[in-house]
């Protein structure tokens, strides 16, 4: 089974709300996940939740990180960084 940390779209049509999860590759964007590592609001680009600790566990463990998921980790980062 391939993991891959990617994001999850919930929330009601025209404002966004992601999730950030561990799910097996094959599943679908949306479908049964693994586990919730976060969740993120476009619009207001504020974090609700964010668990770097186990982000780092699933990726010790061999999970692939998408591209938005790779941005948002900085984004998060820059961010507790002030």
């Amino acid at each position: 089974m391939s993991v891959k940390i990617r994001l999850s779209r919930i929330g009601k049509k025209n404002s966004p709300v992601y999730r950030i999860v561990a799910t097996d590759s094959r599943k679908k964007r949306d479908g049964a996940c693994i586990e919730n590592l976060g969740t993120y609001n476009p619009i207001n680009h504020k974090f609700e939740q964010f668990h770097t600790e186990r982000i780092s566990y699933w990726i010790s463990q061999g999970a692939v990180v998408s591209d938005a998921v790779k941005k948002l980790q900085k984004n998060y980062q820059k961010q507790a960084a002030k």
